[in-house]
């Protein structure tokens, strides 16, 4: 089986389905604890992350996630004390809840056991209009660049790639 990292599951110029093929269970311990068992992650990866070259390609994805997460209609935080930004994010429109991370020069989609595509696929969109580079309107009503991104990725024109990863993946 190909490397799940490299493999991607959809050609940048056409749209991932974001299929979730395994969800995450939670375990609750006796101690009171929460876990998850099971993983699945989508990991997004820039064919390029342009801007100064002063500034943490991290940050400045960091950046692009925030502007987008900024908008309706997704609720949000970084309540997490991490060495990377991780935030839980609820969209109000598809009611999914997920969380985002950016390390290592890409933004991650962890799924939730809860979390159904459309939520995923509808923050992807929405990355994919903020990235655009052409100021086109997208359809969800966004303009295709977001204020907040300066000196982010507001502008810029970037492909993304889509990989799965999951723990039979291991």
């Amino acid at each position: 089986m190909a490397d799940s990292e490299t493999d991607p599951i959809a050609d940048p110029i056409e749209a991932p389905s974001f299929a979730i093929p395994l969800r995450p269970e939670r375990r609750y311990s006796r101690r009171g604890g929460l876990s998850y068992e099971g993983t699945t992650v989508f990991v997004l990866t820039p064919d390029s992350v342009p801007g100064d070259a002063d500034i943490d390609p991290d940050a400045r994805l960091c950046a692009l996630v925030e502007g987008v997460l900024g908008a309706d209609p997704y609720t949000y935080g970084d309540w997490f004390d991490l060495p990377m930004p991780v935030f839980l994010v609820h969209d109000r429109e598809t009611r999914d809840v997920f969380r985002v991370a950016v390390r290592d020069g890409r933004i991650e989609f962890h799924v939730l056991p809860g979390t159904d595509s459309g939520g995923l696929s509808a923050l992807y969109d929405r990355l994919c209009d903020a990235t655009s580079g052409d100021g086109t309107s997208g359809e969800d009503g966004t303009d295709g660049e977001i204020g907040a991104l300066e000196p982010a990725l507001d502008g810029a024109d970037v492909t993304w790639r889509v990989a799965c990863r999951t723990d039979a993946d291991r």
